[in-house]
């Protein structure tokens, strides 16, 4: 029979491993936590692009990365294997985050979410608006679309900040909001900021898309499977001069929401399963395991549905390494490279900057009083005004998706470093004013 141990016989080397593992998982939970490591990525990328290292820091990015058969080779530098290519993987995240919403979530209810997305339209067309009150140069308007996203994740991080006392359904009136924000920027990408379309990448992608549908039908649960049809996908859209980060929106939106159908409930087969392990307890016949381990593992697979199975792994990869690397490569703003006295660079950031920290919360609170007053729609149970106000200010904080509009924006390098800097100080300056708000808004919520 196998030899069992106790806690205290275990060596003290395997004891620390756990206990610090253990920490670690805690911290990868913490909403804040994954905000608090961009900023650093952040402030580290300006920090490095402005110091006498500055050169490296360009030169980093710009290193050529390749990937061959044979003689067929392809390369491209860093930045793009991280901008195009593991951002997929974010906005992947995003697009089951979307789909889980419309499923289950504040978005599964027109009525209950008819609020949040009155909202977000006004968190989108207000900072737009102002925006281009301050840039009507034909130059400087492209960038019109930045000061309209919501970081989702530096926004929800700010609020946990705030601790428990704020009421639940102000967090999930941000979450719809910030993720309608997103589907309307991964919309504002497709259509605004596609180059001129080549269809036969239409098609290369749909070859993509009806693989990944044939798979479901087939019942394949594994992930992995998944890899070379999404790879395929990304290909088409690269081809078709829309942004390959796309094709993670559209492989979110088609994970199912159940689980796969088995000829067993997931809970009976770790039952069989378990049973037959007790029955072949024996290092001797332990060729006899090999059959219920792999019962046990597909009845681990499928007792939840794959949208909340693959976002759950994915998340501690793209909320602590992804986003953190990508804005690592990408808020580098060299301040020698920018002329802030010149009037197009002073306008663009000074047009992303205000419209982040005035436009958003205008929006938001604006369009949600008048819909209120009109009657269209009302208050969740348990948020009040000063709560609006508080999701408006977090609504600000662009950041990693206002960023990559930018990219997409501006070719000009200097407005383009004016667009980020505005993006930085606007986010920085409207969570601050988040936290601010908060502060005030929950002694007055423990008061009640």
């Amino acid at each position: 029979m196998n030899r069992h141990t106790t806690r205290q016989d275990l060596p003290r080397a395997q004891l620390l491993a756990e206990r610090a593992f253990a920490t670690l998982e805690r911290f990868l939970h913490i909403e804040a936590a994954s905000g608090i490591v961009l900023l650093i990525a952040a402030a580290v990328a300006l920090i490095w692009a402005n110091s006498p290292f500055a050169h490296s820091y360009h030169a980093l990015w710009h290193l050529p990365m390749s990937l061959g058969i044979g003689s067929f080779t392809v390369a491209q530098s860093l930045h793009f294997v991280i901008n195009d290519g593991l951002m997929t993987i974010f906005f992947l995240v995003v697009g089951m985050e979307i789909r889980r919403e419309i499923h289950e979530g504040a978005l599964s209810n027109l009525r209950q979410a008819s609020l949040p997305i009155m909202a977000a339209l006004g968190g989108v067309a207000v900072p737009a608006l102002i925006y281009v009150a301050l840039n009507t140069d034909p130059s400087r308007l492209q960038g019109w679309a930045v000061p309209t996203a919501t970081d989702i994740a530096f926004a929800v991080g700010v609020l946990a900040l705030l601790g428990r006392s704020i009421p639940g359904n102000v967090r999930v009136f941000l979450l719809a909001l910030a993720i309608i924000d997103d589907i309307i920027a991964v919309l504002i990408i497709a259509l605004f900021y596609s180059g001129g379309l080549d269809l036969s990448g239409f098609l290369v992608a749909a070859m993509g898309i009806l693989v990944v549908l044939g798979f479901q039908r087939m019942g394949v649960g594994s992930a992995f499977a998944y890899v070379l049809p999404g790879a395929i996908v990304w290909i088409g859209l690269l081809m078709t001069g829309a942004h390959p980060t796309l094709a993670g929106v559209v492989l979110g939106m088609l994970t199912p929401v159940l689980p796969l159908p088995t000829r067993e409930r997931p809970l009976d087969m770790v039952a069989h399963a378990a049973q037959k392990l007790r029955d072949h307890d024996d290092a001797k016949n332990a060729h006899h395991l090999a059959m219920p381990l792999k019962q046990l593992r597909l009845a681990q697979r499928e007792l939840l549905p794959p949208v909340v199975r693959v976002q759950t792994a994915l998340h501690p990869w793209v909320a602590f390494g992804i986003m953190p690397l990508f804005a690592l490569a990408n808020a580098g703003v060299s301040m020698a490279g920018i002329d802030l006295s010149a009037a197009g660079p002073q306008w663009v950031m000074a047009g992303v900057g205000l419209a982040l920290v005035l436009g958003k919360p205008l929006g938001v609170v604006g369009v949600s009083w008048l819909m209120v007053r009109l009657g269209w729609c009302r208050l969740p149970p348990g948020v009040s005004w000063s709560g609006i106000v508080l999701i408006g200010l977090l609504a600000g904080v662009g950041f990693t998706m206002s960023i990559f509009i930018a990219m997409l924006a501006f070719d000009n390098e200097t407005l383009l470093g004016a667009a980020k800097l505005g993006v930085l100080a606007g986010s920085l300056v409207a969570a601050v004013l988040g936290l601010a708000w908060g502060t005030m808004y929950r002694r007055t919520t423990k008061a009640l």
